[in-house]
Order: structure tokens, then sequence, then C-alpha cells
């Protein structure tokens, strides 16, 4: 990533007081640390979830980018696949990045026949829609409903919406090159979805965004 993405942002608002919300970060595979430390700053009291009983335990749910068919497979050995289908049911607020994104799918392309999905979102996503690793990229996004003027967001093997249901917010698209009008954010009620990393450049506003989202719930 180049160093000019990482910054310190001076644009997330101090935390609201009262009581936190409790948020997990799937702690199983991919960048969990980032997550933890963002939500933090935005006033959340993030929490590992490893197992059934920790997830029970959380009022939303991060999933960080990594590699979407390894925390697939984590999430059936852990045997959390389907008690966070059911959270989701429920209506448990959820944000995922990257490979979170794509678990967060009703329908995923390119990806390997014995990967799981969560069906959080209505959408179609396309795994590694911008190429691989060495493709990976920074680009500034409008990105709806954020103030403070467009975002820094990174691409690492990232992908992208094909399909957003009658019901999904676009939120952010794919300003210009090939890949220009590509859908990269999109939320549906209180679930949230980018291609991109937030937590990895010090902009929270997006963390901030699915705090205060949980707040509301």
């Amino acid at each position: 990533m180049n160093e000019s993405a990482v910054f310190q942002d001076s644009r997330v608002a101090a935390p609201d007081s009262g009581d936190p919300p409790t948020i997990g970060v799937l702690a199983l595979q991919g960048d969990v640390r980032e997550h933890v430390a963002a939500l933090d700053l935005c006033g959340a009291e993030p929490v590992l979830v490893r197992r059934p009983a920790e997830l029970a335990a959380v009022d939303a749910l991060v999933l960080p980018g990594g590699e979407s068919t390894a925390i697939s497979k984590l999430l059936e050995i852990f045997e959390l696949l389907e008690p966070l289908r059911a959270r989701l049911r429920d209506g448990m607020p959820a944000f995922g990045s990257c490979a979170g994104m794509i678990l967060l799918a009703d329908e995923v392309l390119d990806t390997r026949p014995d990967a799981r999905h969560l069906s959080g979102i209505d959408m179609t996503v396309r795994r590694n829609a911008f190429g691989r690793q060495v493709d990976s990229f920074e680009t500034d996004l409008d990105f709806a409903g954020l103030e403070g003027g467009p975002m820094r967001a990174v691409f690492i093997r990232a992908p992208w919406v094909e399909r957003a249901g009658d019901g999904v917010e676009v939120l952010a698209r794919v300003p210009g090159g090939p890949a220009a009008g590509r859908i990269v954010a999109v939320r549906q009620g209180s679930v949230l979805a980018t291609a991109f990393h937030p937590e990895v450049t010090g902009d929270h506003r997006v963390h901030r965004m699915f705090v205060d989202l949980v707040r509301a719930r």
C-alpha cells in the first residue's frame, strides 16, 4: 500500500456518550486488528468473535478482509456458519470489507464450489473482480452519506458488486478507468459492505457510520 494513503483522520466525530455498543470482529483470518482499532476510536467496544457464544453476546459484527474461501471454511470448522446466518436473518447489524463483502453476498461469482456465503445482502458479488494481488490499487471515492469529501479507498484483490437488489442502496462506485461505474459499497438495512479496506487508511468515517447504525438499532 502507498504510504501516502496512511493518515490521521480528524474528521471522525468524538464518541457518543452513554454505553458503547459491543461490536464483534470475526477473528478467524484477515485484518482483524485494524478493525478493532477503528471501532475503538469510533466509540464502540470491540471484541473478538471465534465461538458461537461470543457471537451471541455482541450487538453487531464486522467481517474483515482476508481470504473469503478460507474464512468460509473456518466458519464451518468453528461452528459459526449457521449461528451467523441466523443472527443476520434476525436483523443483527453487520459490516463486511473486501472478503467480508463476499461473505455477505447472496450470490458469489468466480469462487470455489465448496465456498459458503451468508446471504446478508441481496447482491451478486464477483470475487477478485479487479484482478490479482499485483492489480491492487488506490483511488478517491465519493461515498454517499459521508461528510468531509471523497475518501481514499484501498483495493486489494477486491470484489465488485455485479447486481444489487431492489432493497440495496448503492453507496459508492469506481469513478474512472476500465472499471468505471462498478459498485464497491452498498447497504441493505443494517448491513453494510465495502469492496475496499477502510480499516487500513486511518479514515474511519465508514466505521463511524456503522457504529452510528448500530446505536440506532
